[in-house]
Parts: structure tokens; C-alpha cells; sequence
């Protein structure tokens, strides 16, 4: 009797193992997936899409493609991607900015919990405090101390409104009462160029578009805003270490999904997207970029959004940033 019921038990487990294999089997992608990256090509959101859809074009056998849609702080295309039909043909890479604008603004064109179903976290990157190597400082104290000697002077840029980068520059302002101008600009690939040429000669942005500068000595990071040291760049000291705490802070990048995509379809693309990231090859060059990759469930990074959400209103609150 013992030894039928086992045949059953197996029998069952067969019969359910031979359904998951149909569910995956069921036909998708069957034409291009559009990933919207709200942001100018060349900024950290747009190098994760790019890195994800050429190893998702190639385990799905159909073209992945990026398409930047800039504007508005990635509010533009953010809504266009909240506005897409949810049948899995859309995806949308999320940086913080996604979380950071409903506080930001006074109105957004989509709601980041209704509009949106996660799918994972990708990566995760410090933001870095760099300079042109004609600035004088060489420490963030030094230049504390250039910039207060210099009123009116020094303006620092920044790669989209309401990003970390540009949340860490305010609050650098305003826990030293600095007279810093803020220059925003439409992707951190302008911003770090801007600084290049010594047009802003300060610069928060993430870390990823500017390490290949740093590291040719064309620019000179000061700090990181990491709890500890990165490996890509283990000279350069976290804020904390440079004399200015609290001013820890990630640039994420994620995926997302309208709404009403299936959740066999989330679910298909989790998958996938966690087995590209734990290829050696797309491991080994996110973290050459200074990128983290942080895989995690739906409902993980669904959490991790509603924590994010609430951390930068308070910060956004308390450095009275608003914009109409």
C-alpha cells in the first residue's frame, strides 16, 4: 500500500513539474520588448538597460532594445511607461528619481505603487563628489573651505532634479551653509562633461559615469556616499570618513512593468533578468562600472520602493526642495 501511494505522490509531482514546464513554454516574448529608460543615453540607468537587453535579446531570441524618453526629471518617461499596455512588451528601468519625484513635485504624471508592478532591483551605485583638477581642494574639508573663502563662485552639477546625486549636493549646501550653485542638467553624462570642462567645476552624480575619469586623472574624486569604500576606486574615502556624515545614499536601478502585466509574466521576467545578472561576464563588468548587482524578488523590490519613498520625502521635506 505504502510503496502505491509513493507511485502516486511521485506520479503527482510529475504531472505538476510537466505543467510549470508548459506555463514557461507558453510563448513569450514573441516580438521586440522595449525598455524605457527615462534618462539621456550614456547616464548609469541607461548603461544597466543597455548591459540587460543585449543578454535578454539573446536568451529570448528577439530584440530587446533601449529607448531613452528624457524630460521633466524622468517624469516624461515615466508616464509614458506607466501609460503602456501591460502585456509584458514594456518594461521600464527605474532609477531614484522614480521615488523621489512624487515628493519632489507637486504633481506627478503616474503613482509609483498603482501605476507600476515590480519586477527586481538591478543594481545599486554610490553617488561620488568629484572636481575638476584645477579646483584647489584635494580633501571635502579643503574645498568646505574654498568655497566658503569664495562666495558666489563655485557651482556644482548635477545629472537630473531629484536624483541622489542632486539630493546630496543640497544637503552638502545646507549642513555647511555653503553659497553653491546648483546646475542641473539632463544626464550624467552632461553633467560629468560639464565638469570635464571645467564649466561647473564641482559635481555629484553616481559613480558609474565618472570612474573612467577618475581613474585617467581627468577629474578628482573627493569622496563616495557609501557606508564603505568601493573597490573600483579604494582611495577615495565615503563622506563619513571625509568629515561629513549622513550622507549615505544609492542610485537604484530597476525594473518595472504597467500595472497590468500577468504575473506569469513578471514572474518570466524576474527569472531571466536574475539569471543575466548572475552570468560571470555581466557580473564582472557591472561591478567593473561600479555598479552592485542586487538581484531580488518582486515583492522584495516592491518593499525596497515603499522604504525608498518615505526616506527621500524626509529628506526632500527637510531640504525644502519643491518643484511646481
Amino acid at each position: 500500500m505504502n510503496w502505491i501511494v509513493r507511485c502516486l505522490i511521485i506520479g503527482a509531482a510529475l504531472v505538476s513539474a510537466a505543467q510549470g514546464r508548459a506555463q514557461d513554454a507558453t510563448p513569450y516574448p514573441t516580438r521586440p520588448v522595449r525598455i524605457i529608460v527615462p534618462f539621456a543615453a550614456g547616464g548609469p540607468t541607461d548603461v544597466v538597460a543597455r548591459i540587460l537587453a543585449q543578454n535578454l535579446s539573446d536568451r529570448w531570441h528577439q530584440q530587446v532594445y533601449v529607448e531613452d524618453l528624457p524630460g521633466a526629471g524622468g517624469n516624461t518617461g515615466t508616464a509614458t511607461a506607466a501609460r503602456a499596455a501591460g502585456d509584458g512588451y514594456t518594461l521600464y528601468m527605474m532609477s531614484t528619481g522614480f521615488i523621489v519625484n512624487p515628493s519632489l513635485y507637486a504633481k506627478v504624471p503616474y503613482d509609483p505603487i498603482k501605476d507600476f508592478a515590480p519586477v527586481t532591483l538591478a543594481t545599486a551605485s554610490p553617488n561620488v563628489l568629484f572636481v575638476h583638477p584645477s579646483v584647489a581642494a584635494r580633501t571635502v574639508q579643503e574645498l568646505i573651505a574654498l568655497i566658503r573663502s569664495h562666495p558666489n563662485t563655485y557651482s556644482y552639477a548635477q545629472p537630473s532634479t531629484g536624483s541622489t546625486p542632486h539630493l546630496s549636493g543640497e544637503l552638502f549646501k545646507l549642513q555647511f551653509g555653503l553659497d553653491l550653485v546648483m546646475v542641473p542638467f539632463n544626464g550624467a553624462a552632461l553633467a560629468v562633461n560639464s565638469t570635464l570642462a571645467g564649466h561647473t567645476p564641482i559635481a555629484f552624480t553616481a559613480l558609474p559615469p565618472a570612474i573612467a575619469n577618475i581613474k585617467q586623472g581627468n577629474l578628482r574624486a573627493l569622496a563616495v556616499t557609501a557606508a564603505k569604500r568601493v573597490a573600483v576606486l579604494p582611495d577615495v574615502p565615503t563622506m563619513a570618513e571625509a568629515g561629513v556624515p549622513d550622507q549615505e545614499a544609492d542610485t537604484l536601478n530597476g525594473v518595472l512593468v504597467p500595472s497590468a502585466t500577468p504575473a506569469a509574466i513578471i514572474d518570466r521576467i524576474n527569472r531571466d533578468i536574475i539569471a543575466v545578472l548572475s552570468q560571470p561576464d555581466v557580473n564582472e563588468r557591472l561591478s567593473t562600472l561600479g555598479f552592485d548587482p542586487a538581484a531580488t524578488t518582486p515583492a522584495e523590490f516592491g518593499e525596497r520602493i515603499k522604504n525608498e519613498i518615505a526616506k527621500w520625502g524626509k529628506v526632500v521635506r527637510a531640504a525644502k526642495i519643491r518643484i511646481e
